[in-house]
């Protein structure tokens, strides 16, 4: 007669066997090891059974599929997305790159075209005091002050700063060199003398006595020879003379 696995009392077990019994969870169970109930032997074999359906329909489903080739097209794939998203980077930071750099260089030349403007502002301005300065010496009218910048300015350009003629693009040439302006304003006094006073001379002004044309007569705005009762003459007297004598001080 085969031991039985459970009994519900102990009085249930055959005497010759209630050694083989003990009490557990309110039930007398058979103590052996290994030995499980019929419920959970059942349990066991149900669950053994689905893991066996499962397996075999993952490997149907996987049919034909070699793992380790499965692997390689996967890290492949992996890569191919990350080598795309490094060129989508890079795309995208080209983009930014030339964007940053078209504005860079519209406020460069922005820039360079406001210094291009100042700078010939300036250089117009040298020129035109310049030129005023010297011809002021000769005699020259006050009216005529316009006239002689806008000459001067389509003759001089400034080279290191200092007023350079030009015919195009060389280089007029004087008496020992480069033209000056004292040259040039000089060769204006014959070419084009309705800019200067009638009586004006090249040592008009600009001689050491600081008189106008062939009028001798001490400058009396100079330090050496002030005399302010001799500019009250001459300014009532000739005020066009009495302004060149002053700039000629």
């Amino acid at each position: 007669m085969p031991l039985k696995y459970k009994y519900t009392t102990k009085q249930e077990i055959p005497a010759e066997h209630q050694s083989f019994y003990v009490e557990r969870d309110g039930a007398w169970l058979l103590d052996a090891d290994g030995v499980v109930s019929q419920t959970r032997l059942e349990e066991f074999r149900q669950s053994n059974i689905g893991a066996n359906q499962t397996i075999d329909a993952l490997k149907k489903r996987f049919e034909g599929i070699d793992p380790d080739e499965f692997r390689r097209l996967v890290e492949e794939n992996r890569s191919l997305r990350t080598a795309t998203l490094s060129e989508d980077a890079k795309r995208e930071m080209d983009a930014q790159l030339k964007a940053s750099k078209t504005g860079f260089e519209k406020q460069l030349a922005a820039v360079a075209g406001e210094r291009d403007a100042l700078s010939g502002k300036l250089s117009g301005l040298l020129i035109d005091q310049a030129v005023v300065t010297e011809a002021t010496k000769r005699g020259l009218r006050p009216t005529a002050i316009e006239d002689i910048t806008s000459r001067a300015r389509t003759t001089f350009k400034l080279v290191e700063g200092v007023p350079q003629a030009f015919e195009g693009q060389t280089a007029r040439m004087g008496k020992d060199g480069p033209m000056t302006l004292a040259e040039w304003v000089d060769a204006l006094v014959s070419n084009a003398p309705h800019l200067f006073e009638a009586n004006a001379g090249s040592g008009a002004a600009g001689s050491g006595s600081g008189g106008a044309g062939n009028r001798s007569v001490k400058n009396p705005f100079r330090k050496e020879s002030f005399n302010l009762t001799e500019q009250m003459k001459i300014q009532k007297s000739d005020p066009q003379l009495a302004a060149r004598l002053k700039a000629a001080a």
